[in-house]
C-alpha cells in the first residue's frame, strides 16, 4: 500500500475521531442525572424491631433539563450485607418526628418529594426519612445507606452514603 493511502486512512481517523469529540460535546448536558452526597444521617428507634433513618443530603442536577421525581426508594445494607429497603416517610410524618423528638435535632431541609422539579445546573439540600424492621442498634451499623431518585422519564440516580460514620 502506498504512503497516500496511510495519510488518506489517517486524516480520515483523524477527522471522525474530530466529529465524534464535537458531538459529545455538543450533548454533554442531554444526560438527565443527578449527582450529589449524604451529608448527615440520624436513626431514631420507634420501637425495638424498627428504625427511622433520616438523611440530609446534597444533589446538583448538571443537565440542561429539569429532573422531575417520579419515584424515591431508600435502601440500608446492614452490617451482614443484607440489602433493606426502608418505607418512605411522608413530609408531614418527617416533621412530626422531629417535633415530638427533640433528640434529632433540627429539621435542616424540606424532603424530596414526588413530582418535585429540580431545575437544570440547580443544587438543592433536601432530607429523606425511612422506616426500617430493624433495631437502631442494627441501622447504626449499617455498611450504607442508598438514595435511589428516579425521574418521570425513566432516569435513576443514586445518592450513595460514603462512609457511614459511628
Amino acid at each position: 500500500m502506498s504512503k497516500s493511502f496511510w495519510a488518506f486512512l489517517l486524516v480520515g481517523v483523524a477527522a471522525a475521531s474530530a466529529l465524534v469529540g464535537v458531538l459529545l460535546y455538543w450533548n454533554r448536558g442531554a444526560h438527565i442525572e443527578l449527582k450529589g452526597s449524604i451529608q448527615k444521617v440520624r436513626t431514631l428507634a420507634s420501637d425495638e424491631s424498627s428504625a427511622v433513618v433520616i438523611a440530609d443530603f446534597r444533589f446538583v442536577n448538571p443537565a440542561d433539563y429539569p429532573f422531575v421525581v417520579r419515584k424515591v426508594d431508600v435502601f440500608l445494607e446492614d452490617a451482614a450485607g443484607q440489602t433493606l429497603e426502608g418505607m418512605v416517610v411522608s413530609e408531614i410524618d418527617a416533621k412530626r418526628l422531629f417535633d415530638y423528638y427533640p433528640t434529632l435535632g433540627q429539621k435542616f431541609n424540606p424532603s424530596l418529594m414526588v413530582n418535585a422539579k429540580i431545575a437544570p445546573h440547580a443544587s438543592l439540600d433536601r432530607m429523606i426519612a425511612a422506616q426500617f424492621k430493624i433495631s437502631e442498634e442494627k441501622a447504626q451499623a449499617r455498611k450504607s445507606l442508598r438514595i435511589r431518585v428516579e425521574d418521570v422519564d425513566g432516569a435513576v440516580s443514586e445518592i450513595v452514603e460514603k462512609a457511614p460514620s459511628r
